[in-house]
């Protein structure tokens, strides 16, 4: 990994930064600064002489406390949390971090824990706003694990209805341990679950490679129309049931400890929980069906047991991994930070080693850093909010944390008379001059600093076409007959 550097610009260079981006200084200088988001604050330089930026720290803010075994955390698309418990209880947490006193819903009457069993997982219906339903991953109280679908009270959004379970799945667990746990809906509206190998360290099953198995596999369903208790989406791999389980997506995991899909690329992160040696991430096209991952034959790139193994050159290898050393052994997966309050940490996949306690990111090229540590949480599961902030939750500590970066998104204007919109946008951004000052120069840089687009103008009214630029999030500089500019955070999607 090459070394990452953060600059802190000093007063005076920020008092010249409008005529230094706009040119009117050495072009070595400018070059580089253009690389910078412009704030008076911690900037990261990224891309300049040759170097690859990712951040260097963040910061862990207590956002609520005092639950017990936290596994999971979900939105249902609003500004609420849902804390799982593993012993069995959701917890509602409020947009201030208060708790609701009363359980969202408490299953512990019908699951089994200890070691890793319990309740694991919990996915809300992308059309949950107007159905009502979401879905649970537990283990019953004979060990196996259950995919159950439940539904909101009709009279109180705060509170589910527990007699509303309909259980859609059951898979019998050999062992009590690697029993997955994850559940979330894809970008394509199916319910996908992540499956253990079963437990006993080794995979002596091979459940990993048996396409017949669901174990060791992630799983792909639809829970929508008239087919109960679930149906099989047409382009599974194995739909038609000849080389395999109708449900299997993609098979050679061992326990995919949190998997996720990054909201702007749609591309499919896993986490898997190695044997001894080496913890990987996978990531790959959500639409890519029928991958092998594989464990057992691989841990990581490392041969495993490749006794019966099919030739490696058919098996998909992780974009990062890490080892056992300085205290590590276990990996919680969480997500690609897709929101917009922090630039430098944007784009970057965040995960935790649970013994160590650091939090570490992967770039989108599959760098590693490992972050701070924050001794005695023992990380078990990150959380995004409706509108892509991301969150952590330390199982020991019993603590959900906020995760912040150090570069803030928010952009003050300069010059007020300069009105910018649509924002989000998808096509075209307007822009209009409210004063006498015409509209000159518009310039739009990606999070990294680099320039995107520029285009002079000579008007009081304009429009911008953005179609051909990715999703994203922008900073658009935009500069009047004056010499003033403003700047303005823009999100194209």
């Amino acid at each position: 990994m090459r070394q990452k550097y953060v600059l802190k610009l000093e007063r005076l260079i920020f008092s010249y930064i409008f005529l230094i981006i706009f040119g009117k200084t050495n072009a070595f200088i400018s070059n580089i600064l253009k690389l910078m988001i412009m704030k008076k604050t911690i900037l990261s330089l990224f891309m300049a002489l040759g170097l690859t930026s990712m951040a260097q720290t963040i910061i862990l803010t207590p956002f609520a406390t005092g639950f017990s075994d936290p596994v999971e955390i979900a939105h249902c698309g609003d500004d609420r949390l849902f804390i799982v418990q593993q012993g069995g209880a959701i917890k509602v947490v409020n947009s201030d971090g208060s708790v609701n006193a009363e359980n969202f819903l408490n299953l512990s009457s019908l699951i089994s824990t200890g070691s890793e069993r319990g309740l694991l997982g919990l996915a809300f219906h992308p059309n949950y706003e107007s159905n009502g339903y979401f879905f649970v991953n537990y283990t019953n109280t004979s060990g196996n694990t259950v995919i159950a679908r439940y539904s909101v009270s009709n009279s109180n959004p705060n509170v589910a209805d527990p007699s509303s379970g309909v259980i859609l799945l059951t898979i019998n667990q050999p062992f009590s341990n690697h029993n997955g746990g994850c559940i979330k809906f894809g970008p394509d509206g199916y319910l996908w679950i992540s499956m253990g190998d079963g437990g006993s360290g080794g995979d002596p099953n091979n459940n990993g490679q048996n396409k017949s198995s669901l174990l060791g596999k992630m799983l792909r369903i639809s829970v929508d129309g008239d087919v109960m208790p679930y149906g099989i989406p047409e382009d599974n791999p194995f739909a038609n049931g000849a080389q395999g389980a109708e449900e299997i997506w993609a098979y050679g995991l061992r326990n995919a400890w949190k998997f996720s899909f990054d909201r702007e690329t749609n591309d499919l992160w896993i986490a898997d929980v190695g044997q001894n040696a080496i913890e990987e991430i996978n990531k790959t096209s959500a639409a890519e069906a029928g991958l092998n991952y594989g464990w057992r034959c691989y841990e990581g790139d490392q041969t495993y047991n490749a006794s019966g193994c099919s030739d490696s050159s058919t098996m998909t290898f992780p974009i990062a991994q890490y080892n056992h050393s300085s205290g590590r052994c276990s990996i919680t997966g969480g997500y690609v930070y897709r929101g917009a309050q922090y630039t430098d940490i944007y784009g970057l996949y965040f995960f935790a080693d649970y013994c160590s306690n650091q939090i570490g990111v992967v770039n989108q090229i599959g760098e590693l850093t490992f972050l701070n540590s924050y001794n005695g949480n023992y990380f078990a599961t990150f959380g995004e909010d409706a509108s892509g902030e991301l969150y952590i939750a330390g199982k020991g500590s019993g603590t959900i944390y906020r995760i912040h970066g150090s570069v803030t998104a928010s952009i003050e204007d300069v010059v007020t008379s300069i009105k910018v919109f649509p924002n989000p946008t998808k096509d075209f951004i307007s822009l209009e001059s409210s004063s006498s000052a015409l509209i000159a120069e518009v310039i739009l840089y990606d999070i990294s600093g680099k320039e995107i687009l520029r285009k002079s103008l000579d008007v009081t009214t304009a429009q911008v076409d953005v179609s051909n630029i990715s999703n994203g999030l922008y900073i658009m500089a935009v500069k009047n007959s004056e010499g003033k500019t403003s700047k303005h955070k823009i999100r194209i999607q």
